[in-house]
């Protein structure tokens, strides 16, 4: 550790420690799979949980609440999940932990509101397995683990894992980190197609609404996968222009980590109507009103008036 350790704001710890939870946690999601025992249980129309979900979620917030006691953590599993991780703790080392940031020459470069972030200030959004519908299926390119961080329900700091990431035929895993205002690692950011507008939107949950709102944006090209992480990274790496669906059944364990990231690349997350969730730990999980989501230089606004004049 380095001679400025002590001054290391909290968050960059956090962030620091949670990519390290977080690649363990890749590693469990993996092993499931490989076992084939997936213990699916259905929670609801289109919502799976499975033995991934649960024992990522109780080995992430078990740890992490150990290490920061303060904080308040709210799993998209809820409060009673003992799926137990034993066996589960790989030993691969598929990912290598992130690292976040050279503190000793970054320090006059932190915002105040980072660096003023107290333990007992922190809301920590988890979603253990993003994709839950297509990992059932075996469909593994889109899941990923969230981990997403708010203070005064704003989103502040996110963690996503990709457990199946790809390179040129095998998997490799990476860990993705994003603080908006202090920067962004783990993925290559790159500006989205100027020749063609690509849109993200759901593999598994469409109906006429969805598709009259993704009409509105006018694509010449639909990318329908399943998971808002996955979505959100497809824009970060300059693969679509931007993520539009026009319906409640995104969550704020769905959004929080990864519109850290994107807004740390220089891309938007908001509601249809352009404003953006709060991530209190009181608020209500749903997000009612949609997810439009856009790259690094495309005109969040345009798309806000679009999808504004498509009717209810």
């Amino acid at each position: 550790m380095s001679k400025a350790a002590g001054n290391i704001p909290l968050l960059f710890r956090i962030v620091n420690e949670t990519s390290s939870i977080v690649n363990v946690a890749q590693g469990i999601v993996r092993r499931v799979i490989q076992s084939g025992e997936l213990n699916v249980i259905d929670k609801g129309t289109n919502d799976l949980q499975t033995k991934a979900d649960r024992a990522a979620q109780n080995y992430i917030i078990t740890t992490l609440s150990s290490l920061f006691p303060k904080v308040t953590i709210i799993g998209e599993e809820g409060d009673n999940v003992s799926e137990s991780f034993d066996g589960l703790l790989s030993t691969d080392t598929l990912v290598d932990k992130c690292s976040v940031i050279d503190v000793t020459s970054a320090q006059k470069e932190v915002p105040e509101h980072v660096r003023s972030i107290q333990e007992e200030d922190l809301v920590v959004w988890v979603d253990p397995l993003d994709g839950t519908a297509e990992f059932a299926k075996g469909i593994t390119e889109g899941v990923t683990v969230l981990v997403g961080f708010a203070t005064h329900g704003k989103s502040v700091a996110g963690v996503v894992g990709q457990p199946f990431y790809n390179v040129n035929g095998k998997t490799t895993g990476r860990t993705i980190w994003g603080i908006p205002g202090v920067g962004f690692g783990g993925i290559n950011a790159q500006l989205p197609p100027k020749d063609k507008k690509v849109i993200t939107t759901t593999r598994s949950h469409s109906d006429s609404r969805v598709e009259a709102v993704l009409a509105s944006v006018k694509p010449d090209e639909v990318l329908r996968v399943g998971g808002a992480g996955y979505k959100v990274l497809l824009l970060v790496e300059g693969k679509a222009n931007a993520y539009v669906y026009a319906r409640a059944g995104c969550k704020k364990w769905d959004s929080c980590a990864p519109e850290a990231i994107l807004c740390a690349t220089g891309g938007s997350l908001t509601d249809l109507a352009g404003k953006y969730y709060e991530y209190h730990k009181d608020v209500q999980h749903v997000n009612d009103e949609g997810i439009l989501a856009t790259a690094n230089g495309e005109d969040h606004a345009w798309y806000v008036k679009q999808v504004s004049q498509v009717p209810e």
